[in-house]
């Protein structure tokens, strides 16, 4: 009961967290055209400094310091991750100096929505239904090694550098709606690589996620725990989610590099760089447990890391599958 209404009073926190940007964006749209206001002319001049000036202190001042009264339970900052691209995408579309193809725009709108939808699906099905119950792992493991300096040190480890990461990857969204050029064969070849990423990242934590659970049962059951996962998209790729979460960012990229702005590039560039530090991180979990380091060090050798192949080698030991 006391975990239901946790839940009620943090999903209450989490939709009215960001309305001091919505009603600002709706007031700006309301008054842009006014000429003699400064502040609305150069709103209307700076699309995307304002998008990041409102990220700066609605998202990282506002849930920073909603952390810091929940404990530092950095718990929002996570949820939002899946959410903020499909702000952004509406803030520039519906900005006054928006520019776009009507057909690419709903193009993208769909796959950022259908995006985010898997993304909250599994982190909340991860979560067992529940919000600020528990913070990212890795968090905890900063929290212990700055001590009683993380209060601080939180905001810029956690949320100044979300924004530089998450500005430079949905810079292709800010593309879209600027630039007014046909669609082209580009765009096709980019919409497949999105959706084929969503669709490879779903049914990777889905049989990420059935594993676990069936772990969690032997657990109760006191029998032996499977030490890997191998099968399914697993057997070729060992972090398939991962790759999937990459092939939308390139995929998304891709759309503002055919309107003419090689530079995008660099927020997928970037997300990259993160996800192979992220690797490496959990890597060194699944070796530091014993039950499964043996199979896991045979499983790096045999099978790729993140881009699906064939694998190196079989064996009839689970422990020696890839």
């Amino acid at each position: 009961m006391a975990s239901t209404h946790s839940t009620f009073k943090n999903a209450l926190i989490a939709i009215l967290a960001t309305f001091p940007s919505i009603l600002f964006y709706i007031s700006f749209l309301h008054h842009h055209n006014n000429e003699d206001h400064s502040l609305w002319n150069w709103c209307n001049q700076h699309p995307f400094l304002l998008a990041n000036v409102m990220f700066f202190l609605n998202v990282n001042v506002l849930f920073w310091f909603i952390a810091l009264l929940q404990s530092s339970l950095h718990w929002m900052i996570g949820l939002y991750w899946m959410v903020i691209p499909v702000m952004l995408l509406h803030f520039y579309a519906n900005h006054p100096m928006a520019q776009y193809n009507q057909l690419r725009s709903w193009i993208v709108t769909i796959l950022t929505w259908i995006w985010s939808i898997r993304m909250l699906h599994s982190y909340l099905r991860r979560e067992n239904w529940q919000l600020g119950v528990k913070q990212d792992w890795r968090y905890i493991d900063m929290s212990h090694q700055y001590g009683k300096n993380w209060w601080w040190i939180s905001f810029f480890a956690i949320y100044i550098s979300q924004q530089v990461l998450q500005m430079g990857i949905c810079l292709p969204l800010h593309v879209v709606h600027s630039v007014d050029k046909p669609l082209n064969l580009l765009d096709f070849i980019a919409t497949v690589i999105c959706i084929a990423g969503v669709t490879i990242a779903f049914y990777a934590d889905t049989q990420l996620r059935i594993f676990i659970s069936k772990n969690q049962k032997l657990k109760q059951l006191g029998q032996p725990l499977v030490p890997i996962l191998d099968k399914g998209l697993w057997c070729y790729s060992r972090h398939p989610n991962y790759f999937g979460e990459q092939m939308w960012w390139w995929g998304l990229a891709l759309f503002g590099w055919n309107l003419g702005h090689s530079y995008i590039f660099i927020g997928a560039v970037l997300n990259s760089m993160c996800l192979g530090y992220v690797t490496m991180l959990v890597e060194e979990n699944m070796v530091r447990e014993n039950y499964r380091a043996n199979a896991y060090n045979l499983y790096q050798k045999n099978t790729s890391m993140w881009i699906p192949w064939l694998i190196k080698s079989t064996s009839n030991d689970k422990g020696k599958k890839n």
